[in-house]
């Protein structure tokens, strides 16, 4: 690539050196012939001058000399245009010369001269002629010396000006190179934008012209790869979003199926007779009504992350004393707890603890934290609500058992909707699968996070984060994208 630009800039500049020798050429030519029969005709004018002082003897021998020398033509007329004497023809067989332009101004008194073909031998000549005492005398030169006079002169500026020429030959190459080089970087850099490759960059060296272009596309393929890579996450995020969106309508789908399909096998089974059953009936009833709940429970659930993805849920978060908000989430599950018998306890924060969140947000949080922390803790064991600084600016509340705990690589996966670490107990004990991301999506709609740590056969610790105080929560709080 670089060695085309290099010989098409090369060849277009000996183009124009070509053109401007040509037009050169032209104007010196014409020029020297000009110049040339202008300086021949002075010098034949005071030749013949010089001549036509001379005494008759002495006259006629450098006349004979001169035409020898010159190789030029010698004429002598007499006051009526009669030609007296002639170098190259015979008098007598002559024409009348009065008519002839030089010679008329001649025989007017003044020198006079001109360029045309003799009729009397059929060349081309420069006629000069000057007055004599008793007539006029004519020097005349064939053109074809002054023309090939004219061309010595016009090989001799060519050959010069060639010559001049080769200087700028070599700065133009050396600057065609240059530029060659250049321009070849910023067409081969152009390809790779064109091919998609983004990250490649061009070297800006220099300040002119072609260092704005190659800097503008640099920008050009910055702007395109941070486009390419917004375009590649959107892409990722979609098909995220989208395998989101087809896990959520299975998990849906199925927990739908289970409770419907349980609800409508005991009513056939109840209309088909068992109603009068005194031994089955009411506990077919209770089964429908435990499978209604559990539905009830699931689309509750579905409302209320789908209110807080659509941000239809409106939050009136307010300064709470912290210690209450957990005392009033454990107050309502104590009965639960009871009747499982474990110990529910708290560990209050130092008296005048405030925590910036929506109190409704906040205790659906924690009582979701709390009523998973029940079921999978074994009768006798501890639950354990708390709270605890993080820094001058978060809070974090936790949820401590003593339950079965949970492996580690299903700790990452915890607070996606529908997941569950063992699928048959948990839809024994009732769970829908979303609590604990609804935990996670209302604590990350007032700002803060989540977070579960786990050992196995020892127990769990959930937890989150909220803000202390308005000022900061309206400061650091950033948009919250849903996810799963």
């Amino acid at each position: 690539m670089t060695g085309r630009i290099f010989l098409k800039l090369i060849l277009a500049v000996l183009c124009v050196l070509i053109i401007a020798l040509g037009a050169v050429d032209v104007l010196v030519s014409h020029l020297a012939d000009s110049n040339h029969k202008e300086t021949l005709t002075r010098e034949l004018t005071d030749k013949a001058r010089l001549l036509a002082q001379l005494p008759s003897g002495d006259l006629e021998r450098r006349l004979a000399s001169w035409t020898q020398t010159s190789g030029g033509r010698i004429t002598r007329i007499d006051a009526d245009g009669r030609v007296l004497a002639d170098s190259e023809a015979d008098p007598p067989r002559m024409e009348n010369h009065r008519d002839r332009p030089e010679v008329r101004e001649a025989l007017q008194g003044r020198p006079g001269s001109s360029i045309r073909r003799s009729p009397t031998i059929g060349v081309d000549f420069l006629y000069v002629s000057v007055p004599t005492g008793d007539g006029a005398l004519r020097l005349a030169v064939p053109l074809e010396r002054v023309a090939a006079q004219v061309n010595a002169i016009r090989r001799r500026m060519l050959v010069s000006i060639a010559v001049a020429f080769l200087p700028a030959v070599i700065v133009a190459a050396l600057f065609a190179r240059a530029f060659s080089a250049k321009l070849g970087g910023i067409i081969e850099y152009a390809g790779k934008l064109a091919e998609g490759d983004f990250q490649s960059r061009l070297d800006v060296s220099a300040s002119d012209e072609l260092g704005v272009l190659r800097d503008k596309l640099n920008e050009t393929g910055a702007k395109l790869q941070k486009a390419v890579e917004a375009l590649e996450r959107e892409h990722q995020e979609l098909e995220k979003l989208e395998r989101i969106r087809k896990d959520f309508v299975i998990n849906v789908s199925h927990e739908l199926r289970t409770p419907l399909a349980s609800i409508q096998g005991y009513t056939d089974t109840l209309l088909e007779g068992a109603l009068h059953d005194p031994d089955h009936n009411v506990r077919f009833l209770g089964i429908i009504r435990q499978n209604a709940e559990r539905l009830a429970t699931l689309v509750s659930d579905l409302l209320t992350l789908s209110g807080i993805e659509l941000k239809t849920q409106k939050f009136q978060p307010g300064s709470y004393y912290v210690n209450r908000l957990i005392e009033e989430c454990v107050d309502s599950m104590q009965p639960i707890a009871r009747k499982k018998g474990l110990s529910l306890t708290v560990e209050r924060a130092p008296e005048g603890t405030e925590v910036f969140c929506d109190s409704k947000a906040f205790h659906q949080a924690l009582t979701n934290l709390l009523d998973n922390a029940i079921k999978y803790t074994p009768e006798g064991g501890q639950v354990t609500a708390g709270v605890s600084p993080q820094s001058t600016s978060l809070m974090e509340v936790f949820v401590r058992d003593t339950g079965m705990g949970i492996p580690a690589d299903e700790l990452p996966r915890l607070f996606e909707r529908f997941y569950r670490v063992d699928k048959a107990r948990s839809r024994e004990l009732g769970g829908t699968g979303l609590g604990l991301a609804i935990v996670k999506h209302l604590v990350r709609a007032q700002g803060g996070d989540v977070s579960v740590s786990s050992v196995v056969g020892q127990g769990s610790v959930f937890s989150f984060t909220l803000f202390r105080n308005p000022v900061t929560a309206v400061s650091e709080v950033q948009p919250v994208v849903m996810g799963r």
